[in-house]
């Protein structure tokens, strides 16, 4: 039997609204599971185009980039003319959900890749597993990766031996590893969604942060309360957070700064202004010397873009990058291939659940000023 494809076709039925779908889900998911972490590498069919999206009618912009594990997070990046995907590995663990994200239980990361958005993709099968991160204890959420001094690195964040979000650094000579995770957190990191940036001249700045779940409202210049709460409609919204890489690329060189989001009249945003100000997911890309720094507003939803004219900000907001995806969570990264430039991001086709989600990409369009054209992800 087939159990890929057995799968995929009853996820595309009307299964999922009867009340053995979780259990059955879970269960074809762990097989499907099983069977791909017996193989080195899968490959599957990327399409992006328009079309039905199963037999109750709703319509996607774009199609899920694999379907035999449960993918999120997508941080993308062009290696050796090749697109290698970095995404969370989503699997139903039966954790119950919460505003803290608890029922988000990944263990592990895979690596896909791709010649070209279209083509075929393959699942380079487990680059790195909780167990071999020796600080870990769970929650291992949204990597970036980069590449310099010869070697790969994947950042990530995953909670401590005390419940705190650390971020982490492995390293590989192959951008799909496997990866070796170092003995320790980067010092002084903290939070989660790390985004690793590095401009023309080759300096390396780390992105991250991200409020409710992410504690990122847990930190104060630096210092962790666990007695903060998340901020009231009036106060200052939460920065997302940067720092300098060292040449090492394992360490922070300076200290973590605070990013300044301000809004169309340089103002801070206040966490009223949820449909704007910053939840999770920093994003970093540079377009005509121009920086971009894009988010997700987390319980709005949408993933938004400001700009500035060096790495530290400040940033101004100019507009929605994409418009809600289906699911609670949107999450993204941006990059140029071939003259062209996509999105990648997330929404919940698949399963309909929340935390069983599957990455996809589109293409991205700017206008003549610079501003990027808003993505409506359900047409």
């Amino acid at each position: 039997m087939n159990i890929t494809n057995t799968f995929n076709t009853l996820t595309n039925m009307h299964i999922h609204s009867s009340p053995f779908a979780f259990l059955l889900s879970a269960a074809l998911s762990g097989l499907c599971y099983g069977c791909q972490s017996n193989s080195s590498s899968q490959t599957a069919d990327s399409t992006r185009t328009t079309v039905n999206a199963d037999t109750t009618g709703k319509h996607y912009l774009s199609q899920p980039l694999v379907r035999h594990i449960y993918t999120a997070d997508p941080s993308a990046h062009v290696f050796n003319g090749r697109i290698y995907i970095y995404p969370s590995h989503d699997t139903a663990t039966g954790v119950p959900e919460d505003d803290l994200g608890s029922h988000f239980d990944m263990k592990d990361f895979h690596v896909l890749s791709m010649d070209a958005v279209g083509g075929k993709v393959t699942d380079h099968g487990v680059a790195l597993d909780i167990k071999d991160i020796p600080w870990a204890d769970r929650q291992l959420w949204a990597p970036d990766a980069a590449f310099a001094n010869g070697t790969y690195y994947l950042y990530f964040p995953v909670k401590d031996k005390h419940g705190i979000f650390r971020i982490g650094v492995a390293t590989s000579h192959t951008p799909e590893g496997p990866f070796t995770a170092e003995r320790s957190p980067i010092p002084n990191s903290y939070s989660i969604d790390p985004c690793v940036f590095i401009d023309d001249d080759g300096k390396a700045y780390m992105y991250f942060g991200g409020i409710w779940g992410g504690q990122l409202q847990r930190w104060d210049d630096n210092r962790y309360d666990s007695a903060r709460g998340n901020r009231k409609a009036e106060d200052l919204a939460i920065q997302p957070r940067m720092a300098l890489l060292a040449p090492d690329m394992k360490r922070f060189s300076g200290p973590v700064l605070e990013v300044k989001l301000l809004d169309e009249n340089g103002q801070p945003f206040h966490e009223k202004d949820n449909s704007k100000r910053f939840f999770e997911a920093s994003w970093m890309h540079k377009y005509k010397g121009k920086y971009y720094f894009s988010y997700s507003t987390g319980d709005t939803h949408n993933l938004c873009y400001a700009t500035g004219d060096s790495p530290y900000g400040p940033f101004t907001y100019r507009g929605v990058i994409l418009s809600p995806v289906e699911g609670w969570t949107s999450h993204h990264s941006i990059i140029e291939k071939d003259g062209k430039w996509y999105l990648f991001y997330h929404d919940v086709q698949l399963s309909g659940k929340t935390w069983l989600r599957n990455v996809k990409v589109t293409e991205l369009h700017y206008n003549e000023d610079g501003t990027i054209q808003t993505i409506n992800p359900a047409i």
